[in-house]
């Protein structure tokens, strides 16, 4: 049976799918012998794929699993400058899993780790609007004008941010903490929004995605998902 290669490469656990277009648009994919194109229709049990010229693997079991990611850490498996990746922090893990979505590195919280190509898009593509919370500690003290702003939405150089649940938890002379929950995935999204109402981010946390929280996990630790977690998040992206 075919399907879209990116699909039958995240189902092998190469990438998210949106990864698996950038290889391939990186002309790091052949299938048959030849340079693989965007798009393109695959059967994985009769074509022969090749990943930087190693054939992907069958499909793994599947395993989800979150992370809390400490400060200092990249979401990626791959950084030109050598940063540490939360792929080092998972210890006993022998399937390639690789974050559904990403994290900044100086940004710290839940990260989604999962080798469901499916699962992953799902998590990632804002069209299924899974919120996304946050902590937010900003500079100074914030004014309700902001806070209004940042829940009816701001306007950002690709166009307006949608409408956001924005809370106050501590409003203090020197630092104010918020709550701030989002359903898109915008680059840096939080940090620009609050910049935009004049308000620089200090600290910045990811607390929840969809019906799955950090809870008390310890920084740079990591445990899977719980059944109840896993189909409850599966129904909130509608798998």
């Amino acid at each position: 049976m075919e399907e879209r290669l990116q699909k039958v490469m995240a189902q092998a656990g190469v990438a998210s799918r949106r990864g698996s277009e950038d290889l391939i648009k990186e002309n790091r994919v052949m299938v048959n012998g030849q340079l693989a194109v965007l798009g393109q229709k695959v059967d994985p049990a009769r074509d022969r794929i090749l990943v930087d010229g190693k054939p992907i693997q069958k499909e793994e079991a599947k395993r989800y699993f979150i992370l809390n990611k400490p400060f200092g850490y990249i979401t990626t498996s791959k950084d030109q400058f050598g940063r540490k990746s939360v792929l080092d922090l998972l210890d006993g893990v022998k399937e390639r899993v690789y974050p559904a979505g990403r994290l900044d590195y100086d940004s710290e919280g839940l990260v989604l780790l999962t080798n469901d190509g499916d699962l992953a898009y799902r998590v990632t593509h804002p069209s299924f609007k899974l919120p996304k919370r946050y902590v937010v500690q900003v500079k100074g003290k914030i004014t309700m004008d902001a806070v209004y702003r940042l829940r009816t939405g701001v306007i950002l150089e690709e166009g307006r941010t949608q409408a956001a649940q924005v809370e106050v938890l501590q409003p203090v002379e020197d630092n104010s903490v918020l709550s701030i929950t989002i359903t898109e995935g915008r680059n840096r999204q939080v940090r620009r929004m609050c910049a935009k109402v004049g308000f620089e981010v200090v600290r910045l946390q990811r607390t929840g995605i969809g019906p799955v929280n950090l809870g008390k996990l310890a920084s740079g630790q990591f445990r899977p998902l719980s059944k109840k977690e896993l189909q409850s998040l599966l129904k909130a992206v509608k798998l």
